[in-house]
C-alpha cells in the first residue's frame, strides 16, 4: 500500500518478522507526538501505521484567531508527515479491536495486526444548552465571526459566556472573552460581559498565583467571573445561576462544549465513556494496548497534556520493540499560551491532585519553541515544516 492512497483490506495485514508493527490510531496531536517520539527512540526496530480519517492536521488552539481576522489555524498535510517520519497513512476510522488476536479494526473493513496499538482517539464534543451558542474549534469562524461582527456594530451589548458542570478544557473560553473585550474597546463600544464558571477560581487548574493573575486580567477588561456557579441556559438570552437562583440577561449567550470518550468497543470503559489508562499510559486490563489524550480518563483535555501521554506510551512501546530505554510514567506538567487581543500570557503549573502546584504566568513561555502545543517532538516539527494553503 501507498502512503496516503491506502485501500484497507478485509484480511489482517501481518506484521513483519523483523520489525515491530506499531498502529497508531489517530492524526492529532497525540497521535503525530507518539509517531514522531517513537522513530526516534526506536528507530528501524518499528514499523509505524497511522489509521486517521482526516486529510490534514489543523493547528486547532490558534482557531480562536480566526473571528478576529488575526490569521487562519494552520493546517500541515498529514501524507507529508506519514512520509517524514516513515509511517504508512491509512485514511480511514478506527472503529474497534480484538485484544485477542491483536487485529485493530477500521470503518471500511479494515484488519491491521499489531505488536503495540496506540489510541489516539480525541473526545467527542457535545452542546450541553440549546438556547446557547457552543465553541466547536473546528468551526471556530464560521460560529463566532457573527458575534464579533454584532460587537462591533453594537448590536450585542452584553455577552454570558458559561463554562458547564464538566470542564475539559476552560482556557478558550478566557481567551475569546478577553479577545472581545479588547476587540470592543478597540472600537469604543460599550460591552457587558459575565464569565459563568463552577471553578472556584479563574483558571484555577494553574494554581492560585497564575489564576490570580487571570482574574487581574479579567477585572482589567471590565469581565465579570461568576465562580463556583452552575449554570442553566432555559431560553435565549437567559442564564440561570445557582446556587444562589441568580439570572442574567444577556444578548448572546456562547458556552464550552461537554466532552465525552470514545467508549472503543473491545476495551474496558471509564465514566462518559473515556478510556482507563495507567501510568504508562497502558489500557487497563490489557495487553500491549496503550492510549493518550483526550479518549484517556485522565481529567485535564489539553493538547500539551495529550502529547505528554504520547512520550509516556511511546517510551513503554520503544521498550516493547527491545530498546533499552526504561520507560517513565507519565506526569502532568501543563503549559497554555492564554491570547489576550493584546501581549499573550504563558501559563504553567505541574497538575497533582486536579490543580496546578508550583505554577506561574509570565510574558516569555518557559519552554521551546513557543506554542499553543508544547511538546517533545510535535511543536518543533510543525516549527520546521511548511503549512498547506
Amino acid at each position: 500500500m501507498s502512503s496516503g492512497d491506502s485501500d484497507p483490506s478485509s484480511s489482517p495485514l501481518s506484521p513483519s518478522s523483523e520489525q515491530f508493527e506499531v498502529v497508531i490510531a489517530g492524526g492529532g496531536v497525540a497521535g503525530l507526538e507518539a509517531a514522531l517520539a517513537l522513530r526516534d527512540m526506536a528507530r528501524e526496530r518499528v514499523a509505524l501505521t497511522i489509521i486517521a480519517p482526516n486529510a490534514d492536521f489543523v493547528h486547532r488552539p490558534t482557531a480562536v484567531l480566526e473571528p478576529f481576522r488575526y490569521g487562519e489555524a494552520q493546517r500541515y498535510p498529514l501524507a507529508k508527515i506519514a512520509r517524514d517520519v516513515g509511517a504508512l497513512l491509512v485514511k480511514d476510522s478506527f472503529v474497534w479491536v480484538d485484544t485477542t488476536a491483536r487485529v485493530a479494526h477500521t470503518e471500511m473493513g479494515g484488519q491491521f495486526s499489531y505488536d503495540a496499538l496506540l489510541l489516539a482517539l480525541g473526545a467527542r464534543a457535545h452542546a450541553p444548552y440549546k438556547h446557547a451558542l457552543t465553541i466547536d474549534d473546528r468551526r471556530m469562524d464560521e460560529i463566532v465571526y457573527g458575534l464579533i461582527l454584532g460587537v462591533e456594530g453594537g448590536y450585542v451589548k452584553s455577552l454570558a459566556l458559561v463554562i458547564p458542570g464538566r470542564i475539559a478544557w476552560p482556557l478558550p473560553v478566557y481567551e475569546l472573552a478577553l479577545m472581545t473585550a479588547a476587540r470592543a474597546s478597540e472600537m469604543s463600544m460599550n460591552l457587558e460581559m459575565t464569565i459563568v464558571t463552577p471553578e472556584e477560581s479563574p483558571l484555577g487548574i494553574f494554581g492560585i498565583g497564575a489564576s490570580a493573575a487571570v482574574s487581574d486580567l479579567l477585572r482589567e477588561a471590565g469581565i465579570t467571573a461568576v465562580t463556583s456557579a452552575s449554570a442553566e441556559v432555559p431560553s435565549s438570552g437567559r442564564v440561570l445561576i445557582s446556587p444562589g437562583d441568580r439570572q442574567i440577561e444577556a444578548d448572546r449567550i456562547v458556552a464550552l462544549p461537554e466532552v465525552f470518550g470514545p467508549a472503543v468497543r473491545g476495551l474496558p470503559v471509564s465514566d462518559h465513556g473515556f478510556i482507563p489508562v495507567d501510568l504508562h499510559c497502558q489500557v487497563r486490563a490489557t495487553d500491549r494496548v496503550y492510549a493518550a489524550g483526550d479518549a484517556t480518563d485522565f481529567a485535564v483535555k489539553h493538547g500539551g497534556i495529550a502529547s505528554q501521554q504520547a512520550d509516556a506510551a511511546a517510551e513503554a512501546i520503544a521498550a516493547l520493540a527491545g530498546t533499552d530505554l526504561a520507560p517513565q510514567p507519565f506526569e502532568a506538567v501543563i503549559r497554555g499560551t492564554l491570547l489576550t487581543g493584546g501581549a499573550p500570557k504563558f501559563l504553567s503549573a505541574c497538575i497533582a491532585g486536579g490543580q496546578g502546584i508550583d505554577s506561574q504566568i509570565a510574558d516569555t513561555p518557559s519552554w521551546s519553541p513557543p506554542g499553543k502545543i508544547a511538546s517533545k517532538y510535535l511543536a518543533r516539527y510543525l516549527s520546521l515544516a511548511p503549512c498547506s494553503d
